[in-house]
């Protein structure tokens, strides 16, 4: 019914005529969803502006007027998880809205990088669980992919709330999917799930304006708003930023001013450049890449306006000229552009396209076929661009900078069109999953602390956060060094100690050194369910000298520490002020204690599992494992 009323509510629109429709929940808020039990229970909506909505949700009612741009928000009082389906009904002057089947229970929000969003069916034990996992009773919601540079009240796609069942638990979150089965064998009440995550993402794209404002200040945020009111504007501003790095990485040189001062070649096929055979793209695809075509115009069509350059989608990352001058920038490798080219930028006679084409991973060029590039002159056909491209292999390798609006590492853009159109809806809590793109980035804790402000501010101040520990994966090492994955977990137990209402979960132990998508989320998802009611888990404490003996004290432990494997505990590590100084230690276990006797050398700090892929073995008597850390020694 709601999806009918907003496609009746499209065609009027359409068809010019006024939109009579009657009020409509926010996009999140549909039949069979679950709400947060023990919370107001707060219905956001959109009806005609300025009128009185009347919401009756069981038998309680509330009216709410809308603002002068149709917003309401109905708030009704708080109720116990309850497995009786209720109706949510809106109405107005114009007619009225039902939703049906609603539930009371526990609601988690879960997001992320590709290891939240990894698939029940590329986990363990896919074909067992999947018979097992229909529960009408467990609803959920999976978030369209898309981005924004503002935020926005619907998705990009439609979406709705569905019960688990074998077909709609196979493509949905595994650790989530775990996580709220456990849950809905512990606590007995019904459980809603909703999968908000992007392979890849960074920290940043999942946050709010106000975050974004707070820790990229003022210029980023203009140059996104600039982004979302004229897109070839900001590609124009952001350019000289693209310029600066590329200058400084090839001694000053402009090819986009003069391109024939490159070495061009004809592409060998039109595909990503890894099929290029003997062109050292096929061995070595993360490259930067000079792509370079031409189309005529005639002098009625140059003169007839601004054109349109479609592109087609390129792995990973393009910066775009006509006639030298910069019309866009986008990254997604397998997002379409499409371009606005200025009047002023076309001639008639020949105009060259260039493409700086740039890939981080995996395939790189251009990611469909030829037909989908041709520019478009105002009033005109389009002029097919062709597949005869020439290329040039640039001289840097690194990636460029990135831009506010970038799909994957931008700011607020996923937090835009992923959770904001979520709405004000109570839940119980966020599990976030997320780093591996953060890696080598300092003041994660920072960016968690905004990330949790963002979400409390839109979802309640109960809003409890649990922060996936990052799994093993990477070179295993035989003696101490640095490692950026080591820095990044314990600025996730930094940013998780800094909150009331946060846990951390490790994942430490379940991952695959050789790949870093590891499929073990069925114990990840139990963690997590832990977590999520308040149990306490493994984590260190403190470490304090005494008697030439340091002591480590380990809180959340269940019974007494084990060492599988061995005798003891491995990973433990001694450091002075230095890098360098850092050196195994044996540790021996007393109940939840560790206790290491100094070896005469400075230490200052303690260490534990800090490697990119360590070997975990001290675990409780739950069979959980103690996270990885640094702790300076108390003297």
């Amino acid at each position: 019914m709601k999806a009918a009323a907003l496609t009746i509510a499209a065609i009027l629109a359409a068809a010019g005529a006024p939109a009579l429709a009657a009020p409509q929940p926010g996009a999140a808020y549909d039949d069979r969803m679950v709400l947060q039990r023990g919370q107001p229970i707060v219905i956001e909506g959109s009806g005609v502006p300025g009128g009185e909505i009347m919401g009756t949700l069981g038998t309680e009612r509330q009216t709410a007027r809308a603002d002068a741009g149709g917003l309401f928000r109905l708030t009704f009082a708080p109720r116990d998880a309850s497995s009786e389906p209720l109706a949510l009904t809106l109405t107005d002057s114009t007619g009225e809205t039902v939703l049906r089947d609603l539930l009371v229970g526990e609601v988690w929000l879960c997001s992320g990088q590709s290891n939240m969003e990894l698939p029940v069916a590329r986990a363990l034990n896919t074909a067992n669980e999947l018979r097992m996992a229909a529960d009408p009773q467990m609803r959920l919601f999976k978030v369209p992919q898309f981005t924004a540079a503002a935020e926005q009240r619907v998705f990009g796609a439609p979406a709705g709330w569905q019960e688990a069942t074998g077909a709609s638990v196979e493509t949905f979150s595994a650790a989530c999917f775990y996580m709220g089965q456990r849950l809905r064998a512990e606590l007995g009440v019904p459980v809603g799930l909703i999968h908000a995550n992007w392979g890849g993402s960074a920290a940043s794209a999942w946050m709010t304006p106000q975050a974004v404002a707070a820790l990229y200040g003022e210029e980023a945020t203009d140059l996104l708003q600039l982004y979302h009111r004229d897109p070839f504007a900001a590609a124009v501003a952001f350019a000289p930023r693209w310029y600066d790095w590329w200058r400084a990485g090839d001694r000053g040189k402009e090819p986009w001013t003069h391109s024939d001062r490159l070495a061009w070649q004809p592409i060998p096929q039109f595909s990503f450049w890894n099929e290029w055979e003997g062109t050292g793209l096929d061995t070595q695809p993360a490259a930067n890449v000079w792509l370079r075509q031409s189309f005529t115009l005639t002098v009625e069509q140059a003169a007839a306006g601004d054109g349109r350059l479609a592109i087609g989608a390129i792995d990973d990352l393009d910066m775009t000229w006509v006639n030298g001058n910069p019309v866009g920038y986008t990254f997604g490798w397998g997002v379409e552009r499409t371009y606005r080219v200025p009047a002023q930028y076309l001639r008639a006679g020949a105009n060259e396209v260039l493409i700086a084409a740039s890939n981080n991973w995996d395939t790189g060029g251009f990611f469909g076929g030829p037909e989908r590039l041709h520019f478009t002159p105002a009033g005109g056909a389009p002029i097919p661009l062709g597949a005869d491209w020439e290329y040039s292999v640039g001289a840097l390798t690194d990636m460029p900078p990135r831009a506010p609006w970038d799909a994957i590492a931008g700011l607020g853009v996923m937090h835009n069109a992923m959770i904001a159109p979520l709405g004000p809806m109570r839940l119980a809590g966020v599990a976030w999953y997320q780093g591996e793109a953060d890696i080598g980035q300092r003041d994660y804790d920072a960016r968690l602390a905004q990330l949790f402000a963002g979400w409390r501010r839109q979802f309640g101040a109960q809003t409890r956060m649990l922060v996936v520990q990052l799994a093993n994966y990477g070179t295993r090492v035989d003696r101490p060094g640095e490692s950026g994955w080591a820095d990044l977990r314990e600025e996730q137990r930094q940013g998780v100690l800094a909150d009331g209402n946060a846990a951390l979960v490790t994942a430490i132990d379940i991952g695959e050194p050789s790949d870093i998508h590891p499929a073990n989320k069925n114990v990840l998802g139990r963690r997590l369910a832990l977590a999520a009611q308040g149990i306490a888990l493994p984590q260190p404490g403190s470490a304090v000298a005494s008697g030439g003996t340091i002591a480590v004290a380990i809180g959340g432990v269940e019974g007494s520490l084990r060492a599988y494997g061995g005798p003891y505990p491995l990973g433990v590590e001694f450091c002075g002020p230095t890098p360098e100084s850092c050196r195994f230690v044996l540790a021996r276990i007393d109940g939840s204690r560790l206790l290491i006797a100094e070896d005469g050398l400075p230490a200052t700090r303690l260490r534990y599992l800090w490697a990119d892929a360590p070997v975990a073995n001290l675990f409780d008597a739950r069979d959980l494992p103690v996270p990885g850390f640094e702790l300076a020694i108390e003297r």
